[in-house]
């Protein structure tokens, strides 16, 4: 009998991926149907994108702006010191 050496974690090991083969394929199935049947979770995503409707109201309102930039003046001695580094940085001197 071929089934003498097999331990029952190997027996169980085949069972519960089988079952979850079954239960994936199952899941697959009900997703096809689904898609066929009304318009689809892409359509319904893209529709909700183009007419600025926001689904999912948890979410904080997104900024269509970038943040506003902060400059910092630098004094004569700092502007010759970052000048002096970059030329140190970049090979020239």
């Amino acid at each position: 009998m071929p089934d003498e050496h097999v331990s029952i974690l190997q027996s169980l090991g085949v069972a519960v991926l089988a079952l979850a083969a079954v239960v994936s394929a199952l899941g697959l199935i009900g997703l096809v149907r689904s898609a066929r049947s009304g318009p689809g979770l892409w359509l319904t995503c893209r529709t909700l994108w183009f007419t600025g409707r926001t689904p999912l109201r948890a979410f904080p309102h997104q900024r269509h702006t970038p943040p506003h930039l902060e400059s910092v003046e630098l004094t004569p001695g700092e502007r010759d010191a970052f000048a002096g580094l970059v030329r140190q940085l970049s090979g020239d001197r």
